[in-house]
C-alpha cells in the first residue's frame, strides 16, 4: 500500500493514515474487497506506533469506510471505494433474492459476473 507519512506535517500521523486510506480507495488504488494490513504491520512499516494506527482504522471503520471482520482483518468497503448507492441496493436486492430463490453463493457470483460480462455462466 502506498502510504507515507510527514513527520513535519502539522497533521496528526493517525488523520495523515486515515486521510491516506481513503483516499488510495477512492482513487480505485484500494478496491472494495481489499484487505487492509494488520495494524502492527502498517504501524511497524510506517514507524508509527500502533495505537496511531488502530485510530486511524477505528475512524475509517466509525465512518464506514472499512469494516472489520474479526480476525480476518480489515476490508475497505464499497462506499469508501465510491460505489454509488443505487448499485450497493441492487447488489444487495440481487443477493436477497438469490438466497430467497435457493441459489449457491458460488453460482450467484458466477451469475453475476457473467452479466457484468467478466466470465461464463454455471451450466
Amino acid at each position: 500500500m502506498a502510504l507515507t507519512i510527514d513527520p513535519d506535517s502539522p497533521v496528526p500521523p493517525y488523520e495523515q493514515v486515515r486521510d491516506g486510506i481513503a483516499a488510495l480507495a477512492a482513487d480505485g488504488d484500494l478496491p472494495a474487497g481489499s484487505r487492509l494490513p494488520p495494524v502492527r504491520e502498517l504501524a511497524g512499516g510506517l514507524g508509527l506506533a500502533v495505537n496511531t494506527v488502530a485510530k486511524a482504522y477505528r475512524e475509517l471503520e466509525r465512518t464506514g469506510l472499512v469494516e472489520t471482520r474479526g480476525r480476518h482483518g480489515t476490508f475497505v468497503t464499497a462506499r469508501a471505494a465510491g460505489v454509488p448507492e443505487e448499485a450497493r441496493r441492487l447488489a444487495a436486492d440481487y443477493a436477497a433474492r438469490s438466497r430467497e430463490l435457493g441459489v449457491r453463493p458460488e453460482d450467484a457470483l458466477a451469475l453475476a459476473r457473467a452479466a457484468l460480462g467478466l466470465d461464463h455462466p454455471p451450466s
